[in-house]
């Protein structure tokens, strides 16, 4: 999966800024599972979802308040 900059998030609607955040979740988890399993083959996707994950609730939370 590609990552998503701050500004093409800004592009999206709440609906779909819920399932992405979903999507990563689900990510995040099955990454911390090949971690412990030690099937993790590219670490730094870790904190890329990390990363876009914080930036698709800052989006959620900048459309709540406006």
């Amino acid at each position: 999966m590609a990552t998503t900059k701050a500004k093409d998030t800004a592009k999206l609607t709440e609906a779909e800024l819920q399932v992405r955040l979903r999507d990563l979740k689900q990510e995040a988890l099955n990454l911390r599972i090949q971690r412990a399993t030690g099937a993790l083959e590219n670490p730094a996707r870790i904190r890329q979802v990390r990363r876009e994950s914080a930036r698709i609730c800052t989006a959620l939370t900048a459309l709540k308040s406006a």
